[in-house]
């Protein structure tokens, strides 16, 4: 029989150090999100360009970080690259570089689905209006891209969110490290861990709540013209076909159809 006894009074003595590793988890985030965001685009346009010396060695980066742990690239960034460098990199740069280049491929991917879903029609007629290549990313392709591929990106950002816990194997006191140091100081491990899940879901829940709100209102928008009246669409339910009555033909005038 479990003999497991709960103590949950350990928690608010502990709060303040997890959220000082909330607080460090949530500027990594931030500081690999707008980086990762700003460079994906470049290496998006890179990876659909024409000329091979380009569009190879974009190609060749986003599938190493895509096919490769994420857990393994923090690895090799943090103890691979310094020896390779002949630097010391801190814990905290280390793995915010790990972070932005793995995050960075994947961003790119998204831009790069986002702009190749551009119908070709609108492409085509850029061209016939003689818009150059930045025009044509500018003022069509990247508004439409960046529009339908938001819930996507938020998507990832939440994700980055909690991989960052990956990140306590490095020794980095974020919040997944603060909670494995308080297990082992209180011997309360179930109850610091399900209290840093806690935290994990109360931030990453309602942020997949807006995105799914989002991505609603990207698809109710996108619809075109009015919705048929319910009268109409009872006539034309599958199977159902509209009732013609043609009137007998009148002497000295032509046969009128009439559809009811």
């Amino acid at each position: 029989m479990n003999s497991y006894k709960f103590d949950w009074g350990v928690i608010p003595h502990s709060l303040p150090v997890m959220l000082q590793g909330l607080i460090l988890t949530i500027e990594i985030s931030v500081i690999v999100i707008v980086i990762a965001t700003v460079l994906g685009f470049p290496l998006a346009v890179a990876r659909m360009s024409r000329h091979e010396i380009i569009r190879w060695p974009a190609q060749a980066y986003i599938e190493v970080f895509r096919c490769t742990p994420l857990l393994v690239q923090l690895l090799w960034v943090f103890y691979a690259l310094p020896a390779l460098l002949g630097v010391t990199i801190p814990a905290v740069p280390s793995v915010c570089i790990a972070l932005t280049a793995n995050m960075t491929a994947f961003m790119a991917e998204i831009y790069r689905a986002g702009m190749q879903s551009v119908p070709v029609e609108q492409l085509e007629a850029a061209e016939m209006l003689n818009l150059n290549r930045y025009q044509i990313l500018r003022n069509i392709v990247v508004p439409q891209a960046f529009r339908q591929q938001i819930p996507t990106i938020l998507s990832l950002d939440i994700s980055l969110f909690k991989d960052t816990s990956l990140v306590s194997a490095l020794g980095v006191a974020e919040l997944t490290f603060q909670g494995n140091i308080l297990a082992s100081q209180t011997y309360r491990p179930i109850e610091v861990f399900t209290t840093v899940a806690l935290i994990y879901f109360v931030i990453a829940f309602p942020l997949t709540l807006i995105t799914n709100a989002i991505e609603a209102k990207i698809i109710q928008s996108s619809k075109l013209g009015a919705p048929p009246s319910s009268r109409r669409l009872r006539k034309l339910l599958p199977g159902s076909r509209p009732t013609i009555t043609v009137t007998p033909p009148v002497v000295g005038a032509g046969a009128k159809g009439v559809l009811t």
